[in-house]
Order: C-alpha cells, then sequence, then structure tokens
C-alpha cells in the first residue's frame, strides 16, 4: 500500500464562527483561531479543515458564497486568513478549506447576471429551465425546500437550486464555469493553503433531461449522475495533480463500489472521501449495521482508495448524544467512541469540542434556532396541519445546531467564547464540560483524544493494519483485530450501559500483551495479560497489543 502524509493525518474541523470571538461581535473569527493555534497543536492533530469564511450573505452559514476570493466580514480580512495560514504552518500543522462549487449565493454577481435577462452571456452558468404545466420544471425535492425550482419573475423561468432557493446551483456543463472555478482553486492553492474539503462534490453533474422522479421524497436523484467522474478527474488533471495537497470529498447517496470510483488511486480523482451510510442510516446506534458498514467499507476500498472515519461534524449532532450515552455515562462513552473512531481502518476527523465530550443540545423554542434546514422543515410540516411541538421535537436530535453551539473554553458568561452576544445559544452544560476543566483533569476525554493521536504517529498498525470484525451477531460487544507487519492490535467495545462479559478469541490464548489504552481504568494483571473472559464495564473500551513473530 502506497504510505502518503494524508493517509497518517488526524484531522481537526474548525467551525469558526463558533470557536472563538476575538473582537466581541459574538461571531468566531479567523483571528479567534489564530489566538487557540496552541490549543489545537497540544491536541496534536496534523490538518485543520476551516469551515467557509468566503464573502457570503450567511443564509446557509457560509455555504451561499458571493464572492471566492474575498473573507466575509465576520470571519476577518484576506490579512488575517494570510497570518493564520503562516501560523498553522508555523506549528507544523496544515489546513485545508471548505470548496463549495455546486452552488454559489443568489447575491454573487455571475448569478445576479444570469437572472438579468436570457440572453445575457453568464445565463447559461446557472440551470434555467420554463416551467411544465403552470409549475415548476419537475417534481424533484430539494434538500432544503420542497422544490429544487424557483421562478424567476423576472424572465419568467425556472433557476435550479439542490439546497435553499438562494443557493443557485453552477451549470457544471458550461465549460467556462468549470475554467474559473478551477482558477479560483489555484488561487488558493498558490497562496500555500494545502487541499480542499469539497462540499457536496457529487452533485455536480445533473440527471439529463430532469426527469420527474418516481418517488421525489428519496432525493438520490441529485447526487451521482453521470459525467461526474469526468468533471473530477478534468479538476484533478487541470489543478490538483500540480500540488502536493490533500483533497476529502462529501460524497452522499454511495455505497463502496460507487464510492470506490471517487477515491481509487488509479482514476485520478480524490483522495479520500465522507460517505453518510451511517449518519444516514442511524439516527441512533444500530452496532449490527454499523458494523456492517464498517467491513463493507473496508472490503471495498482499503488498499484500493482511502476513507474518513467520522459520527459528527458540524451538519450532525454531536456523537456523544448521538451514539452515546451523554448522561451518567457522558466521559466513559465519548472516549470509547473516539477508541472506536482511531482504531478503524479511516482518517480520522475530529470535530471541534469532541474531544472534550460535548453534548448536542435542547432550546425551548423554533425560534432559538438557527438551522435553515430545520427550520425550513418545521415551517413545511406545520404548514401541512401537524401539530407544531410533535413537529418540534421530531426534528431536535438531528437539528444541525446541536454540533453549531459555540466552543466552551471556561465556566465563565458565554463559556469564554464572547465578550458580546453569541450569534447562537450556547449549551447551558458549559460550566461542566469545558476546556480549562479537560486540561486541568488527567482522565479528562481530553488526554483520550491526545493519547490516541500520539498513538497513531507510533504505530502504523493503526493507519496501515488490515481489519477483521471478531464479534458479528454479539451486540452490544464490538470487537476487531487490526493487524500490520508483526503487530497486532485487539480491540474490544462495549456499547452500552451494562456491564458484560467477552471471550478472548482463542488464537490470541497465551500470547503477550499490553494494554495499549482504555477508558476504564484496571488492575495491573488486566493491563498485562489478556484475560479469557474480558468483562467490560458500561461503554468501557480496551486496546491489547498482541506480539507475534514473523
Amino acid at each position: 500500500m502506497k504510505k502518503t502524509w494524508w493517509k497518517e493525518a488526524v484531522v481537526y474541523q474548525v467551525y469558526w464562527r463558533s470557536f472563538y470571538d476575538s473582537n466581541g461581535d459574538g461571531y468566531g473569527d479567523l483571528r479567534g483561531v489564530i489566538e487557540k493555534l496552541d490549543y489545537i497543536k497540544k491536541l496534536g492533530v496534523d490538518v485543520i479543515w476551516l469551515n467557509p469564511f468566503y464573502e457570503s450573505p450567511d443564509r446557509d452559514n457560509g455555504y451561499d458564497i458571493s464572492d471566492y476570493e474575498a473573507v466575509m466580514e465576520k470571519a476577518g480580512d484576506m490579512d488575517t486568513f494570510k497570518e493564520l495560514l503562516a501560523a498553522i504552518h508555523a506549528k507544523g500543522m496544515k489546513v485545508i478549506m471548505d470548496l463549495v462549487v455546486n452552488h454559489t449565493s443568489d447575491q454573487h454577481p455571475w448569478f445576479l447576471d444570469s437572472k438579468s435577462s436570457e440572453d445575457h452571456p453568464k445565463r447559461d452558468w446557472y440551470i434555467w429551465r420554463e416551467g411544465k404545466e403552470g409549475g415548476p420544471p419537475n417534481n424533484w425535492r430539494s434538500y432544503f425546500e420542497p422544490s429544487t425550482w424557483t421562478k424567476d419573475e423576472q424572465t419568467g423561468e425556472y433557476y435550479f437550486h439542490s439546497f435553499a432557493k438562494e443557493q443557485p446551483d453552477l451549470n457544471w456543463e458550461n465549460a467556462e464555469v468549470r475554467n474559473e472555478i478551477y482558477r479560483m482553486m489555484r488561487s488558493w492553492l498558490d497562496l500555500g493553503i494545502d487541499g480542499f474539503r469539497m462540499d457536496v462534490i457529487n452533485l455536480l453533474a445533473k440527471q439529463e433531461g430532469f426527469p420527474d422522479a418516481e418517488r421525489p421524497e428519496h432525493i438520490n436523484y441529485l447526487a451521482d449522475n453521470p459525467g461526474i467522474h469526468d468533471y473530477l478527474q478534468e479538476m484533478n488533471r487541470e489543478v490538483l495533480s500540480h500540488y502536493d495537497v490533500m483533497t476529502v470529498g462529501e460524497i452522499p447517496f454511495v455505497n463502496p463500489e460507487t464510492g470506490l470510483l471517487y477515491v481509487h488511486e488509479d482514476r485520478h480523482e480524490l483522495n479520500t472521501l465522507f460517505h453518510f451510510q451511517v449518519a444516514d442510516e442511524m439516527p441512533v446506534m444500530d452496532l449490527m449495521r454499523y458494523k456492517e458498514i464498517q467491513e463493507s467499507w473496508y472490503k471495498g476500498v482499503f488498499e484500493k482508495g482511502w476513507n474518513s472515519q467520522f459520527l459528527n461534524n458540524h451538519d450532525h449532532t454531536r456523537q456523544v448524544t448521538r451514539y452515546g450515552n451523554d448522561g451518567q455515562y457522558r466521559v466513559e462513552s465519548a472516549k470509547m467512541l473516539a477508541i472506536m473512531l482511531h482504531t478503524l481502518p479511516g482518517m480520522p476527523y475530529i470535530y471541534q469540542g469532541e474531544e472534550l465530550g460535548m453534548t448536542g443540545v435542547r432550546f425551548d423554542s423554533i425560534d432559538d434556532y438557527n438551522d435553515i434546514a430545520m427550520k425550513n422543515k418545521y415551517k413545511e410540516e406545520v404548514e401541512k396541519g401537524r401539530d407544531p411541538q410533535e413537529v418540534f421535537e421530531d426534528l431536535l436530535l438531528l437539528s444541525r445546531d446541536n454540533s453549531r453551539t459555540p466552543m466552551h473554553w471556561n465556566s465563565e458568561e458565554h463559556a469564554g467564547f464572547t465578550s458580546g452576544t453569541p450569534w447562537i445559544k450556547l449549551n447551558p452544560n458549559y460550566p461542566d464540560i469545558n476546556v480549562e476543566q479537560a486540561l486541568e483533569d488527567q482522565s479528562s476525554v481530553f488526554y483520550t483524544y491526545q493519547n490516541l493521536i500520539e498513538l497513531r504517529k507510533e504505530h502504523p498498525v493503526m493507519v496501515y493494519g488490515d481489519y477483521e470484525d471478531l464479534s458479528k451477531g454479539q451486540e452490544p460487544l464490538y470487537m476487531y483485530r487490526r493487524s500490520y507487519q508483526n503487530v497486532t492490535w485487539l480491540v474490544a467495545l462495549n456499547h452500552s450501559d451494562a456491564s458484560i462479559t467477552a471471550d478472548c478469541p482463542r488464537e490470541f490464548s497465551g500470547a503477550k500483551t499490553r494494554l495499549v489504552i482504555g477508558n476504564v481504568q484496571v488492575g495491573a494483571e488486566a493491563r498485562n495479560n489478556l484475560p479469557e473472559k474480558i468483562d467490560l464495564k458500561p461503554y468501557e473500551a480496551r486496546v491489547y497489543e498482541i506480539k507475534t513473530t514473523g
């Protein structure tokens, strides 16, 4: 298997508007990231992923871009970004930026030109169609709206948007659009960034003719369409292949077979991807299904391409709330999930605050929420006549604001995030869960993450080792093996709030072992020997190294 720096990396996602506010306006900013770089460096990560900070009306928290080569005022300015980039590099880390090129803002000059008249030279930079039978061109749903089409009253035609109506999709069939995007990408890479996280990158190609969908509620027709690989191979050929950078595609609606097409090392498209089989299929932990997903992606992609490991980000509820136990066993389950993600095959992503065991939030009213997808869905369902409180309850668990509340720095007012009024309410549990408290407590979730990242640098088995599930049908036990050269790691995880006993695999009986990492204190015997019966407390995790010859 080809070794590369990015396969060995751990990525820390900075959702900057909720990270640290340096000027008291209530929004985190790039200067705030500079001021907290020592904290990120202490954690030990290799790469920082910054969410979009481009010029934007901010209808979708920066994913509606009105100028790809300017910095929005909330975030700072270009000089501040250059200072941040230099500071990250000076500390031995790299930075990747969000690339959002499926759509722009409806305030982007390109779209303002495109909508100005049917014969404007930029009309074809976006997707315009005539309506059908007094309505939109087809019956497709968007991610954020009941329709992918919005009528422009001036020209009478409809424009296409996979997300909110303020986010019109670019027409990737137009070579001028592609060339302008590639020029923009080169300008950032020439500035010295180390790669891109590519937002919904498999949505660029559209179905020819935009036919009606048999089941419009299943919006997979937006993704993975013919032509997408031609675009990405062209992007690689024209831009990416000329730089030593990391690319990760956000790629919904793929399985291991179709996902591999994006990241196979012989196809020259992307380095690695996020898939959403876990996030889309599992509102809460379904360990049997989770094991199946891990095995299928390992068999489908490992040694041919590269995968990612994550359970939360700015779009997905904090993992300890969704997949662990954020009450009695918050610390244990936060550590267990960390140990699992960092010992499975693929690149681990840490979302800011995850390393503290930060939890999801429950605000009192829909008015307290900022998430455009949640608010649009609430409005749509209530207008159908559903009980507003019932709709609200249904949307709580998966609201994107669960992960977007500000970072907890200390127990002071606003958790030390801002001296002003935060742009979104804080999680009220910040006095108990914050950076200051975590750094003072050697048994905190933070130090488990720091330890895991150190171990990854020292033990190639975590990166390049093969994988075998040894616990099929034994839920809530998850036990698997990673092996590389003459080192084998045995990982045993208890995904429940009850104690369980696991049988040690016979092949390891009597082998020389040591406990590499765990999340619950164990005696000397269990640290130095692999017992025939492994007694695991609620949410306990253990990783044993088994020395073999060969």
